[in-house]
Protein backbone atom coordinates (compact mmCIF):
# COMPACT_ATOMS: atom_id res chain seq x y z
CA UNK A 1 0.00 0.00 0.00
CA UNK A 2 1.45 3.80 -0.84
CA UNK A 3 1.94 5.97 2.29
CA UNK A 4 0.05 9.07 2.37
CA UNK A 5 2.03 12.41 1.80
CA UNK A 6 2.43 14.04 5.39
CA UNK A 7 2.72 18.01 4.91
CA UNK A 8 4.09 20.38 7.25
CA UNK A 9 1.49 21.82 10.09
CA UNK A 10 2.40 25.17 8.64
CA UNK A 11 1.21 24.25 5.11
CA UNK A 12 -1.69 22.51 6.12
CA UNK A 13 -2.81 25.34 8.18
CA UNK A 14 -2.21 27.59 4.25
CA UNK A 15 -4.43 24.97 2.58
CA UNK A 16 -7.08 24.97 5.14
CA UNK A 17 -7.39 28.62 4.95
CA UNK A 18 -7.61 28.53 1.34
CA UNK A 19 -10.07 26.25 1.42
CA UNK A 20 -12.11 28.39 3.60
CA UNK A 21 -11.40 31.70 1.56
CA UNK A 22 -12.40 29.49 -1.68
CA UNK A 23 -15.72 28.45 -0.22
CA UNK A 24 -16.38 31.73 0.70
CA UNK A 25 -15.56 33.10 -2.35
CA UNK A 26 -17.56 30.71 -3.97
CA UNK A 27 -20.73 31.23 -1.95
CA UNK A 28 -20.45 35.30 -3.13
CA UNK A 29 -19.87 34.32 -6.69
CA UNK A 30 -23.51 32.71 -6.19
CA UNK A 31 -25.36 35.79 -5.06
CA UNK A 32 -23.80 38.53 -7.37
CA UNK A 33 -24.83 38.93 -10.80
CA UNK A 34 -23.66 40.21 -14.12
CA UNK A 35 -26.45 41.44 -16.72
CA UNK A 36 -25.85 41.85 -20.69
CA UNK A 37 -27.48 43.36 -23.35
CA UNK A 38 -27.93 43.00 -27.08
CA UNK A 39 -29.94 44.57 -29.59
CA UNK A 40 -29.37 47.82 -27.96
CA UNK A 41 -31.28 46.62 -24.67
CA UNK A 42 -33.96 44.50 -26.59
CA UNK A 43 -32.56 41.69 -24.70
CA UNK A 44 -31.34 41.10 -21.20
CA UNK A 45 -29.52 38.25 -19.51
CA UNK A 46 -28.49 37.63 -15.85
CA UNK A 47 -26.25 35.12 -14.31
CA UNK A 48 -24.50 34.58 -11.48
CA UNK A 49 -21.43 34.68 -10.85
CA UNK A 50 -21.55 30.55 -10.47
CA UNK A 51 -23.40 30.50 -14.38
CA UNK A 52 -26.82 30.46 -13.39
CA UNK A 53 -29.63 32.35 -15.19
CA UNK A 54 -31.46 34.25 -13.06
CA UNK A 55 -33.48 36.32 -15.65
CA UNK A 56 -34.24 36.49 -19.22
CA UNK A 57 -35.57 39.99 -20.73
CA UNK A 58 -36.99 40.27 -24.21
CA UNK A 59 -38.52 43.90 -25.62
CA UNK A 60 -41.62 43.26 -26.97
CA UNK A 61 -40.81 45.71 -29.67
CA UNK A 62 -38.88 42.55 -31.04
CA UNK A 63 -41.08 39.82 -30.62
CA UNK A 64 -43.88 42.22 -32.68
CA UNK A 65 -41.75 42.11 -36.21
CA UNK A 66 -41.78 38.19 -35.88
CA UNK A 67 -38.42 37.59 -36.93
CA UNK A 68 -37.46 34.32 -35.27
CA UNK A 69 -34.00 34.34 -36.44
CA UNK A 70 -33.07 38.12 -35.54
CA UNK A 71 -34.69 36.73 -31.50
CA UNK A 72 -32.07 33.84 -31.72
CA UNK A 73 -29.38 36.03 -32.51
CA UNK A 74 -30.27 38.43 -29.81
CA UNK A 75 -30.44 35.83 -26.91
CA UNK A 76 -27.19 33.88 -28.13
CA UNK A 77 -25.25 37.35 -28.35
CA UNK A 78 -26.46 38.12 -24.77
CA UNK A 79 -25.99 34.80 -23.56
CA UNK A 80 -22.44 34.52 -24.46
CA UNK A 81 -21.64 37.98 -23.16
CA UNK A 82 -23.13 37.19 -19.91
CA UNK A 83 -21.12 33.80 -19.51
CA UNK A 84 -18.18 35.70 -20.28
CA UNK A 85 -18.87 38.53 -18.21
CA UNK A 86 -19.70 36.07 -15.26
CA UNK A 87 -16.31 33.79 -15.89
CA UNK A 88 -14.22 37.17 -15.62
CA UNK A 89 -16.22 37.67 -12.59
CA UNK A 90 -15.46 34.58 -10.90
CA UNK A 91 -11.59 34.92 -12.45
CA UNK A 92 -11.18 37.90 -10.28
CA UNK A 93 -12.42 36.33 -6.60
CA UNK A 94 -10.67 33.16 -7.45
CA UNK A 95 -7.40 33.75 -9.36
CA UNK A 96 -6.00 35.57 -6.33
CA UNK A 97 -6.94 32.35 -3.82
CA UNK A 98 -4.65 29.92 -6.39
CA UNK A 99 -1.87 32.36 -5.76
CA UNK A 100 -1.18 32.29 -2.73
CA UNK A 101 0.41 28.30 -2.27
CA UNK A 102 3.48 28.81 -1.31
CA UNK A 103 5.64 25.03 -1.26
Amino acid sequence: MAKGVELPDGMLQQLQQMQEQLLSAQTELAEETVTSTSGGGAVKITLTGDQRCTAIEIDSAVLQDGDVEMLQDLLMTALNQALEDSREMAAKRLGPLAGGISI
